[in-house]
């Protein structure tokens, strides 16, 4: 006899590892905190490295690996030793406890960064990549300790952020719009289309553009590594 099952699905909050990469130095050899954060498919321990054109003695970069892993090609077999593995920030299923768990996430990473460094002291970079960008502008939006520059570099910020409460509260930050001209995924459409987004919410952004494509190239990010310099006014 055919008859309709009555299926609920219930949400539960369960301790699990996360784990971040950093480089730099400790203590107070520290004058910036850059929290850098992958695009889709990337694992930590690799994106941190496009980040050791500006390793000069004085930044401490940490990268946080987004908490759900997968086998990039699609795993055709389980366990497959030689898969490619990398992480996702977040799909459309679950959306807001997903937003809600890498807001609580990167709270957690930046206050254990904060516990060995003078938060007082030092410049707060936040810069996301691509689906990163993303992750790093809703939880700007949020925290309780929020950075002083936002850098969504080939990525868009959120429609979400956009929203008058929560694009207020980026605003707190110096917010910088990252493209390459060559960029497949922030192609010349979306970007106009992404810009007039932001002008509608009346979000105030630098924009800088780059001859080159979806990657964080290394002579731009050290020029706006450059315009960052310890003590400088939020703007």
């Amino acid at each position: 006899m055919d008859h309709e099952s009555n299926v609920t699905t219930v949400s539960l909050i369960v301790p699990r590892t996360a784990r971040y990469a950093r480089m730099g130095p400790e203590g107070r050899a520290v004058e910036q905190v850059w929290l850098v954060c992958h695009g889709y498919g990337q694992l930590a321990d690799r994106f941190i490295r496009r980040f050791s054109a500006v390793d000069d003695g004085s930044r401490l970069i940490v990268a946080p690996e987004a908490l759900s892993r997968f086998y990039v090609s699609g795993g055709s077999v389980p366990y497959a030793m030689n898969e490619k593995v990398g992480a996702s920030w977040m799909t459309r299923e679950g959306r807001d406890s997903e937003i809600e768990d890498q807001v609580t996430y990167l709270e957690l990473v930046t206050a254990e960064i904060f516990e060995a460094v003078d938060r007082t002291l030092v410049r707060f970079v936040a810069l996301g990549f691509s689906q990163g960008a993303g992750a790093v502008c809703r939880w700007a939006a949020r925290s309780e300790n929020p950075p002083d520059d936002v850098v969504a570099w080939g990525g868009a910020i959120p429609g979400d952020v956009l929203q008058p409460t929560l694009s207020q509260r980026l605003a707190r930050a110096r917010v910088t719009l990252v493209v390459g001209s060559e960029d497949p995924i922030a192609n010349a459409d979306r970007t106009k289309a992404h810009r007039a987004e932001l002008d509608a919410a009346k979000l105030h952004y630098r924009f800088v553009s780059y001859e080159g494509g979806h990657d964080v190239d290394a002579t731009v990010l050290s020029s706006i590594a450059a315009d960052l310099r310890p003590g400088r006014q939020r703007i």
